[in-house]
This record gives C-alpha cells, sequence and structure tokens, in this order.
C-alpha cells in the first residue's frame, strides 16, 4: 500500500508541476505515464538529445505512433522516484522546454493536487 500512495503522490505532483510551468500534458491525473505535447516533428529528436545530454533519458514519440502534430515526450513514474528526482527532472525537462519553446498553455491548472497523498520518503538501498 505505501508504494501505492507513494506512486500517487509523485503522479500528482510532477503532473501539476509540469501544467503550472506551462506544459500541455495528456492523459488521466492518475496515470504515472505522463505524455507532454511537443507538437512540432522537427522538435522530437532535439528534445531528446537535450535532456540525455543534461543526464535524463526520455523517450519520445512521434508519427507515424502519434498524429503528425501530437508528437510527445513520455515520462514514465515510479514509486521509487524521490521528490528530489522529481525535482530535478523538472528542471531539466524547464531548461530544454525554454530552448524550444515548448510553454503552450495558459489554461489555469486542473485540480489535481497531491496535498491530499501523504508523502513517503524513499530510502534507497543498494544491494551486493
Amino acid at each position: 500500500m505505501r508504494r501505492i500512495r507513494q506512486l500517487a503522490w509523485n503522479t500528482r505532483y510532477f503532473r501539476k508541476r509540469l501544467h503550472d510551468r506551462g506544459y500541455i500534458i495528456y492523459g488521466n491525473k492518475d496515470s504515472p505515464v505522463v505524455p507532454l505535447l511537443l507538437y512540432m516533428p522537427s522538435k522530437v529528436a532535439m528534445f531528446s538529445r537535450e535532456t540525455l545530454r543534461r543526464g535524463m533519458a526520455t523517450v519520445v514519440v512521434g508519427f507515424p505512433a502519434t498524429p503528425l502534430i501530437e508528437t510527445r515526450a513520455r515520462f514514465c513514474l515510479s514509486a521509487s522516484h524521490t521528490k528530489e528526482m522529481l525535482d530535478e527532472a523538472l528542471k531539466i525537462i524547464d531548461d530544454v522546454g525554454d530552448l524550444l519553446r515548448l510553454r503552450y498553455s495558459s489554461l489555469p491548472s486542473p485540480d489535481f493536487s497531491e496535498k491530499g497523498i501523504q508523502l513517503i520518503e524513499v530510502i534507497q538501498t543498494f544491494c551486493c
């Protein structure tokens, strides 16, 4: 149950922060798979390269897997991600988003806050 709550918190936190920053995201507010719309096919490879150059691998999806103007980056969240990891990912996305001018949304944030979900601090341990 702890991991499910942690995943729910991570999902809501990440989605809300992306939307608050002006990015357009698809999907259910509780889905840990977070598609960020890039729209321009020419931005797909650059987004992937620039996030990787900053230390974050990103899955990008474009035509023919999506309609031509609905290219996207797809982030898969885990209960193992810490708040610090998510904040670092958001910083990288902001850096690359500013470079590629990806902040398209001016709509108010939908109500998907993580406030009703208790944050569980993840302690990473390494085996052997």
